[in-house]
């Protein structure tokens, strides 16, 4: 007759060799993930919070859900300038999704770079937090100086 312990101790064994049987794949090859893979990894990436320069709330976006830099400017379009109204045909990339702001990320070293330098697979894995920021005037506007 089997005691309590053996029954544990065999679930225990079974439950490592189920978890082996299902990781030995990409141990074998790491860089073998597929397409299948690629989508179970993003959906485990978490949203990302996205603050606009000068406001206190921020939103969040999920950029798993999101195929390219252009795609990601059409939703921060619609969160930030939208008022309902449809673009009028105009292509939205990164440039000009907010007028008067340049969009720039935070990576996992807390390093501020510019969006859209990275081809969009690695983009989604390294941000953090996306900020939006005010272009500069011009310094000499307003003193004295040439236009």
């Amino acid at each position: 007759m089997m005691n309590s312990l053996d029954y544990q101790r065999g679930w225990q064994e079974r439950g490592v060799l189920r978890a082996t049987q299902t990781t030995k794949p990409f141990m074998d090859n790491p860089l073998s993930v597929g397409f299948k893979d690629d989508l179970v990894l993003s959906s485990v990436v978490p949203p990302v919070t996205v603050a606009l320069e000068g406001r206190s709330i921020c939103h969040r976006i999920s950029l798993h859900k999101h195929a390219s830099y252009s795609s990601l400017a059409k939703a921060l379009h619609q969160m930030f300038v939208d008022s309902g109204d449809e673009t009028s045909g105009e292509v939205l990339d990164l440039s000009n999704a907010i007028p008067g702001h340049v969009i720039a990320y935070e990576d996992i070293e807390n390093d501020l770079l510019l969006a859209g330098d990275l081809n969009w697979k690695d983009f989604v894995r390294v941000a953090k937090r996306i900020r939006i920021l005010p272009l500069k005037a011009n310094s000499r506007k307003g003193r004295g100086g040439r236009p």
